[in-house]
């Protein structure tokens, strides 16, 4: 009898296991791995989650341009989810973020699963000892409902995809630094709130067919301060190698190909901080890039990312002292190195010449002739190779600047500000007049693209600058360089940084001339400026005799002078922000 009852008990304990996995299945799991869940049916997913677990509470940030709710997650088992609380935690904070590109949402799956691990099936309850997370489901959801089964022509699955950018065309991967969309707008209020030690975007590839399920980018050169610089190439990269490996998924570094061929050898680069990973450097953190590779199976796609982010939490445990003491390091490194010593620091890294071997697992490839398109194509044949490949991964600083001790931005700029707000960059109001030592910039040769990026048209130019003794105003703004966003300024301010407001097109109007002369006017003016003052006949002259189309031009020969005038509009050309080289005293 008593056998019996232990036999019931036990039949019972697997019926009721096996419904509980019934009913947290995903659609993922549903649908033989094929398939992903649409918005409604994953953010439903997440607040089941929060009505079965008191560690997880879900938020909303806003509304997406499309009308839909933008939720995440915050989970901490000792149920502290404002960011007040979590930043006061003794505990990391993880910040993983799906679906920038909603068509490449494994990390999306990934994360259900972890967090079903984690919170109601008990294998992963070990992580919330260790670790609070914030988790973005769904970054692009305005994109993720654009579904359809042929968003991503090169693309294995899921069966039903979304779409790349956002409603408004966005994309958001882009975006990170000038925060142009509503959705990067909400995101980066949240990681600003939070900030967190550790950031994952998750993604899948375009591009070549390779042996790798899942491949990595991490920041790791000069544009990431030492303390995490060291650990990333030490003791991260090794191991994720190792260790991810080990579980069954290959993996290897996201890399590009030499002309666009592997046979040229591999190259790495460094991200700008207008993308996810090039944003945690500048914010001094470590961030890991995932992107699976786009023709395995969903199913291994979405696993792959999982113990990818998996690997990566149990590196995170083992740094010696704590992520929390490393990035803390970090940040008085930047401020030490780059606004007390006033060394040069990096806007953009190029690559040298130097290169290492690397070991690639690649797929062979035929050249085809196609009658359709005319020329032949590449067609890879399944057939798979491991070669060791020159591989250029020695970068070095390409434009560098010296931190002055501030930026000013005068007050018909100062809305400026809320942009600073989003990266939580500490500024304040000018309330009265102040002596400084000043740089300013002027520019010439400016050129514009022909077409948009991003909704900008992004100018080139050359510029000058001039060092002076001079007075801000009352009512602009005053943004301190003495701050662990040093980094975050210098690129948003200074005119070289790739992604400044500069770059973006924030100051176009600054190009456009607005006053002009008549011939009538502007000619006394002219030869009487010639006659009074030599070194302007001298140099006018030998602009005469050297360039043709000037001498033979009577507006510009005018507007030589016209520009030399007290009438020519001084601030034609002229960067509004003003660089703080030093505070005088009165």
């Amino acid at each position: 009898m008593r056998q019996l009852l232990i036999l019931f008990l036990f039949s019972c304990g697997i019926i009721f296991s096996q419904n509980n996995a019934s009913e947290w299945q995903t659609l993922f799991e549903k649908s033989d791995y094929l398939n992903s869940a649409d918005y409604q049916g994953s953010i439903d997913y997440m607040y089941k989650l929060e009505s079965a677990s008191k560690y997880l509470k879900n938020f909303v940030a806003g509304k997406t341009p499309g009308g839909r709710d933008f939720v995440y997650s915050v989970v901490s088992k000792e149920e502290v989810f404002s960011p007040e609380s979590i930043t006061q935690s003794s505990k990391p904070l993880i910040f993983i973020e799906n679906g920038i590109h909603s068509g490449e949402i494994e990390g999306k799956d990934a994360c259900f699963l972890l967090l079903r691990e984690m919170l109601i099936t008990g294998e992963k309850t070990g992580l919330l000892d260790d670790f609070n997370f914030v988790i973005i489901p769904i970054f692009n959801i305005d994109g993720h409902e654009r579904r359809s089964p042929f968003n991503r022509i090169n693309q294995n699955g899921p069966t039903v995809m979304g779409w790349r950018t956002t409603a408004q065309n966005y994309n958001l991967n882009r975006d990170f630094l000038k925060a142009d969309a509503p959705e990067m707008q909400m995101l980066l209020k949240i990681f600003t709130m939070y900030d967190p030690d550790f950031f994952i975007d998750t993604h899948t590839t375009d591009g070549a067919d390779y042996q790798y399920t899942v491949t990595y980018a991490t920041e790791k050169y000069e544009n990431v301060p030492p303390p995490i610089r060291g650990w990333i190439n030490n003791t991260y990269i090794p191991e994720l190698e190792k260790r991810v490996n080990e579980m069954g998924y290959l993996i290897g570094p996201y890399i590009g190909f030499v002309k666009g061929d592997i046979k040229n050898g591999a190259y790495d680069w460094s991200a700008l901080p207008r993308f996810s990973n090039g944003y945690a450097a500048v914010k001094n953190r470590p961030g890991l890039l995932i992107e699976t590779h786009m023709l395995k199976p969903y199913k291994d796609r979405v696993f792959s990312t999982k113990a990818v982010i998996e690997t990566t939490l149990d590196l995170i445990r083992e740094i010696p002292g704590g992520i929390k003491k490393m990035n803390k390091s970090a940040d008085d490194f930047v401020i030490k190195h780059y606004f007390n010593e006033k060394n040069p620091f990096p806007l953009s890294l190029k690559r040298s010449s130097d290169y290492d071997s690397l070991l690639y697992r690649g797929i062979e490839y035929d050249m085809v002739f196609s009658e359709v398109a005319g020329d032949s194509v590449k067609f890879y044949n399944g057939k798979v190779f491991d070669e060791k490949i020159p591989f250029y991964n020695h970068l070095v600083p390409n434009k560098t600047i010296t931190a002055p001790d501030a930026y000013y931005i005068p007050a018909e700029f100062s809305y400026l500000g809320e942009r600073l707000n989003f990266h939580g960059i500490k500024y304040k109001d000018l309330t009265e007049d102040v002596k400084v030592n000043k740089g300013v910039y002027r520019f010439g040769n400016v050129k514009f693209a022909s077409s948009p990026y991003e909704s900008h048209f992004q100018p080139e130019f050359d510029y000058t600058k001039s060092i002076a003794d001079g007075t801000l105003k009352a009512g602009g703004i005053l943004v301190s360089t003495n701050q662990r966003n040093l980094p975050v300024i210098l690129h948003l301010l200074e005119p070289d940084g790739p992604d400044s407001f500069l770059s973006w097109g924030f100051f176009n109007m600054i190009f456009e001339r607005k006053e002009y002369f008549e011939f009538y006017s502007m000619e006394p003016i002219a030869s009487k400026m010639y006659e009074e003052n030599p070194d302007l006949r001298k140099e006018f002259d030998e602009k005469v005799k050297s360039d043709s189309s000037f001498a033979a031009d009577s507006y510009k020969r005018l507007n030589f002078f016209y520009e030399r005038s007290p009438y020519y509009d001084k601030a034609y050309k002229v960067y509004p922000v003003v660089r703080v080289e030093k505070f005088l005293n009165d």
